[in-house]
């Protein structure tokens, strides 16, 4: 890691702990690429498990579906990580932070059973390491002071607005070649705001698995076992406020409930 990347996180690291507005980085941090984003992130993850943000728990990766890459102006993929603290079950109660906007997204989601090695990754090779497929939704918390203003490297910097994720059941017999045909709906106090399948995420959910694990080989690194990922947004991200109630009903993977909490209460 450079002192650059090192200065760079410690600065995300305490504005996130704040739990106010990043306004973006000062132009001698600013990272150059998406190669140099990754490394601040990287770092950043080292300094929140240090300021006990839980260990590792897994990955989760954007801009996957048609819907999140027009809601974001992105067109590739992008990878961002998920501590332990930041991991929830369904049902699940979670206020705000701080003066951010709490969002969530409507997910699929796998844990590997084994590790899966990068470099020309299959989806075959991805489909074997899978152990148990889920739905979930992800948190993403709008953490900045203007985010239409700051670039993709900034953003995948501090993991792609990413907050967390609430899990449904683990199905550990859930063939996941069957994930594209998984079809899910999210409603927010019981309406309807957005619904997709697995194949709106590039065409097969593993295919985003295979392009995670290629990415991380890029970087020295590989899935492990034992790690959750979750693998695209079907629906455009929805803000919602205390109070609210959302439920993501997969078929065949079931519900995940979230009900948002007052954080003054």
């Amino acid at each position: 890691m450079s002192d650059r990347a090192g200065e760079a996180a410690a600065v995300l690291a305490a504005a996130r702990l704040a739990r106010g507005r990043f306004p973006g980085f000062a132009p001698d941090l600013h990272p150059a690429d998406e190669a140099a984003a990754y490394a601040v992130q990287d770092a950043l993850h080292d300094a929140l498990t240090a300021a006990g943000q839980g260990p590792w728990a897994g990955h989760k990766i954007g801009c996957t579906t048609r819907v999140m890459q027009d809601y974001l102006g992105i067109r590739n993929p992008s990878a961002g990580g998920v501590l332990a603290a930041e991991v929830h079950t369904s049902p699940a109660w979670i206020a705000p932070r701080g003066t951010t906007r709490l969002g969530v997204e409507c997910e699929v989601a796998v844990r590997l059973a084994h590790d899966l090695p990068g470099e020309a990754c299959t989806v075959d090779a991805a489909a074997a390491a899978v152990g148990a497929c889920m739905a979930s939704i992800e948190l993403v918390e709008d953490r900045y002071a203007d985010y239409p203003s700051l670039d993709a490297p900034t953003l995948i910097a501090d993991d792609f607005f990413g907050a967390g994720l609430v899990l449904g059941p683990e199905h550990a017999g859930f063939d996941p070649r069957a994930l594209a045909g998984a079809t899910a709906t999210m409603a927010i106090d019981g309406a309807e705001v957005g619904a997709g399948r697995g194949a709106d995420i590039l065409g097969d959910p593993l295919v985003a698995l295979a392009w995670l694990a290629d990415a991380l080989a890029a970087r020295g690194r590989r899935l492990q076992a034992g790690e959750v990922v979750t693998l695209g947004s079907l629906v455009a991200t929805h803000w919602v406020e205390p109070g609210m109630r959302i439920r993501v009903v997969n078929d065949p993977l079931g519900e995940v409930v979230l009900e948002v909490a007052d954080p003054t209460g």
